[in-house]
């Protein structure tokens, strides 16, 4: 089971309110602006800005 589209093309940044980029894998939404990625786990986003992993950092993964 993949994420739906339809949630994609309306969730935001918690913290800047831009948009959101699903990456590869669905294993996270990334913000360009706040460049942060917020983790999906079970095919849940989780939209909580402490959860939010530098960009940086998620690349290493």
């Amino acid at each position: 089971m993949t994420l739906n589209k339809e949630l994609i093309d309306i969730l935001v940044c918690p913290k800047c309110k831009g948009e959101l980029e699903l990456l590869s894998g669905e294993k996270g939404l990334g913000c360009e602006s706040c460049k942060v990625v917020y983790p999906v786990k079970d095919e849940i986003p989780i939209m909580l800005v402490d959860e939010a992993v530098p960009a940086d950092k998620w690349e290493n993964k």
